[in-house]
């Protein structure tokens, strides 16, 4: 039977350790062999060895499980455990040497996720939780904030590739939120910024037309941190990545309507 605390510190360790490599090429950076995988949706070499490497520490690690990974590195499910990893998430930021961009790690069981590691490397800040327990970051415990009023909330969006299928919801957001929010920023590190959630820099963070590998592991830190996930219908597809909104859970209900009356 896994102890998941103590693997938890051992993944730990391993998402740091790919974060210290992430910021030593980013020193040497050559953009001429970044890739474009869509429109606007960019893949590096460091994105693609950062991969090899966490997979090769997490095969060692749990041999039995095993992936589901951004960059197609290696690509086979276990019908008890998946290591769910994004090796390099903010891909546009790092290639622009802007913050934030992370490693996100997380282990599942089906649709269960059992851990959840994020190492945001220009911070040098590792939030991480275990399903039952709480959240942390660096060691100290996060919970989510108290603001339940719309006006005084600070909501973090994501602007997925996808321009053309999210624009109606992207303009629905600015029109609702600019001037009536607390605030607003766009980050570009969908991992990172559940993270921030989690730990009470905002409210909410929406975004769709993600992967499972961008809100695994940051998904579950915010349900530690006593907040909520949940797809733009109130549902539990978020997991997939498609549709996602966390929050601290006391503004989700007037997030949600928000997104209910972009639908109709």
């Amino acid at each position: 039977m896994l102890e998941f605390d103590s693997l938890c510190s051992q993944v730990q360790k391993i998402a740091i350790q790919a974060g210290v490599f992430l910021k030593s090429e980013r020193e040497r950076f050559d953009v001429s062999r970044v890739e474009e995988k869509s429109a606007h949706n960019y893949v590096s070499y460091v994105d693609k060895e950062s991969e090899k490497r966490l997979v090769n520490q997490l095969h060692n690690l749990l041999p039995e499980a095993g992936f589901v990974t951004e960059e197609d590195t290696v690509a086979y499910q276990h019908e008890t455990y998946c290591w769910v990893i994004d090796p390099l998430d903010g891909t546009t930021n790092y290639i622009h040497n802007m913050a934030p961009y992370c490693v996100s790690i997380a282990l599942r069981k089906a649709d269960e996720i059992l851990l959840g590691v994020v190492y945001e490397v220009c911070r040098n800040e590792c939030f991480y939780a275990v399903k039952g327990g709480k959240a942390f970051l660096n060691g100290k415990e996060i919970r989510v904030s108290e603001v339940s009023a719309l006006d005084k909330a600070f909501i973090v969006l994501g602007l997925p590739y996808s321009s053309e299928a999210y624009k109606p919801v992207a303009l629905r957001l600015v029109d609702c939120l600019y001037g009536h929010a607390g605030g607003s920023r766009v980050l570009g590190s969908a991992a990172a910024e559940l993270c921030y959630v989690a730990c009470g820099r905002f409210e909410a963070r929406i975004e769709a037309f993600l992967g499972p590998w961008d809100v695994a592991a940051g998904g579950l830190i915010i349900m530690q941190a006593g907040g909520k996930l949940s797809d733009f219908s109130g549902g539990n597809k978020w997991i997939s990545g498609e549709e996602v909104i966390g929050s601290n859970g006391l503004v989700h209900r007037t997030v949600l309507s928000i997104m209910t009356s972009n639908n109709e």
